[in-house]
């Protein structure tokens, strides 16, 4: 639950998407905040979803949700496309904002939806949540107290087996792609080794694949990138897997630490530690990445904690993204225009 004395956050939430029950609502319940209400574009399907999930209330459109008083958190779980957009929207209203990665289309939304936040003085933050788990926690703990010794190459692979055809991850007008939904984990783990590798990653080389019948859209894309300090990397992500695997694997000078799923620890929270000494597993916790992000995000809203993440960051992962497209010979992804 919420700390004792410490108020609620009052969220508002856009859409009725599949991923809000495990990430937020499902969070919120446990740490005791408020889902105020929730607007789709069918009423309906937002009246539907305001009684499975406990909302208090249904708006009439995303635009009276932002207008709410009542509100002060607009988490967005939209399309790709509709994060940015959205996101501006939600920030000059005078919202914090909690949005689902990546925060924009391309480089050049991220910046501005960073100008916007600066201007509205709220939070904003994208949602890389596999970032609070002890999961993560620990690989870095496992390179900062030098039993891996230097860090000397990273490989990650987020890969799924194929959405329909129809989902919205396929359509290039909406921002979709592995890279934008999967490869955005990928390079985000090993921007986040910077403290270790001597400052960030740059992009040497990428190579990737068009999705059949999705012009534009990249089904898998490989990226190899290299570390001031010498270190390489790998970050590898497939829309089009033949199973599900979220792996992250760092190699040092004196050793090497796995996590076989980093970017949903809930499901296997192994971290698993090879040295001159031998193997061992280490378990970390099976509670959600989505909870401890949520806890985070009140704790900077209601205590001023710091935040890992922020329009900064958000900025330089959609940099890195729209590099990495352009490496493999596609475009960044197109800007989705909310009159259109």
């Amino acid at each position: 639950m919420s700390e004792p004395g410490r108020e609620p956050l009052r969220i508002g939430v856009l859409g009725a998407a599949r991923i809000t029950e495990n990430s937020l609502v499902v969070p919120a319940r446990s740490t005791g905040h408020r889902l105020v209400a929730v607007a789709a574009r069918d009423r309906s399907h937002a009246q539907a979803y305001a009684a499975a999930h406990g909302v208090e209330r249904v708006a009439d459109s995303y635009a009276d949700l932002l207008a709410d008083p009542e509100v002060e958190v607009i988490y967005n779980p939209l399309a790709n496309g509709l994060h940015g957009p959205w996101n501006l929207a939600a920030l000059a209203a005078g919202k914090h904002v909690l949005s689902e990665k990546p925060s924009a289309s391309n480089a050049e939304e991220a910046a501005e939806v960073r100008e916007a936040a600066a201007k509205a003085g709220t939070v904003f933050m994208e949602a890389f949540h596999y970032l609070f788990h002890p999961v993560t926690r620990r690989l870095h703990e496992l390179l900062a107290s030098g039993e891996l010794g230097e860090l000397r190459h990273v490989e990650t692979l987020v890969a799924i087996p194929a959405p329909p055809d129809a989902d919205p991850r396929w359509s290039l007008e909406l921002a979709g792609g592995a890279v934008m939904d999967l490869g955005c984990y990928s390079l985000h783990a090993l921007r986040m080794l910077a403290p270790w590798a001597g400052g960030a990653p740059r992009l040497v080389s990428a190579r990737g694949g068009e999705r059949a019948g999705a012009p534009g859209v990249d089904e898998w894309l490989d990226a190899e990138l290299a570390f001031p300090n010498g270190a390489t990397g790998s970050a590898r992500c497939h829309m089009a897997y033949g199973e599900l695997e979220m792996s992250c694997r760092i190699v040092g000078s004196r050793g090497e630490a796995t996590a076989p799923n980093f970017v949903l620890p809930h499901r296997d929270d192994r971290v698993v530690v090879r040295t001159t000494d031998g193997e061992r597993t280490e378990r970390l916790g099976t509670r959600s990445s989505y909870t401890y992000q949520l806890e985070a995000f009140a704790a900077r809203l209601r205590s001023r904690a710091p935040l890992p993440l922020g329009p900064d960051d958000a900025v330089a992962t959609m940099t890195l993204i729209d590099a990495c497209y352009r490496a493999a010979g596609f475009e960044p992804r197109p800007r989705t225009s909310l009159s259109g």
